[in-house]
């Protein structure tokens, strides 16, 4: 889609950027928002959760009374805006995300029943104005391993809940984020039933360094 200059995004140097921008997807409770923290200190980053403000303080109160497709647009909204945030982060540094664009589609496929084909069209002629990461980490674990996870987690809220009171939504989740996976160019699947949360940043941050000492090598 051709944007006017109105609705062009913020304009983005990346030869201005001063790290890396890294997304973690996964259902709730996997451990998206400790990892996160755990990255943002290591790498001398920030980090975010998709949606931010002043999305995150409206979405309880406004998102879900809404129908389908304005539904959709309230979360695109805060998905755009989640980029404009990104943009102007990464001329600080490292940034990492919990939750972006595959969150949004997942999400709300399997809320509304529908396939997540139908959602990425809705997505399609606004995704020129999203900022594209560098590497998205899907995290996986099996259900046993998320049910415990779940027990000790301190801020449970609907989303967390219905994962196991909805009947089939955490295997249509599943689904939906494999689904996105597999069409993600910047993919990296991470299993972490049997890993700590700072074994999983320690394979992540190898992983970026492999990747930084290849773009700095001659011939390669």
């Amino acid at each position: 889609m051709s944007l006017s200059p109105t609705y062009a995004p913020i304009p983005f140097d990346r030869q201005g950027r001063r790290g890396p921008f890294v997304v973690l997807e996964g259902v709730s409770g996997v451990g998206k928002s400790t990892l996160a923290g755990i990255l943002a200190e290591r790498l001398g980053g920030a980090s975010l959760h998709t949606l931010t403000a002043p999305h995150v303080d409206w979405s309880a109160q406004a998102a879900n009374q809404l129908r389908p497709l304005p539904q959709f647009a309230f979360y695109l909204s805060g998905l755009l805006h989640v980029s404009d945030r990104v943009r102007r982060a990464l001329t600080g540094g490292p940034l990492i995300a919990d939750r972006y664009t595959s969150s949004v589609v997942a999400c709300h496929a399997a809320a509304h029943g529908i396939d997540t084909a139908g959602v990425s069209r809705l997505l399609e002629p606004f995704r020129s104005y999203l900022t594209v990461p560098d590497h998205t980490f899907y995290l996986r674990c099996s259900e046993s391993a998320l049910r415990e996870r779940m027990r000790s987690k301190r801020d449970l809220k609907k989303d967390d809940t219905d994962l196991f009171e909805v009947p089939g939504r955490l295997k249509q989740l599943l689904k939906n984020f494999e689904s996105e996976a597999a069409a993600d160019s910047t993919a990296i699947i991470l299993d972490t039933d049997h890993a700590t949360p700072n074994e999983l940043a320690s394979q992540i941050t190898a992983r970026l360094e492999a990747k930084c000492l290849t773009r700095s090598t001659p011939g390669l």
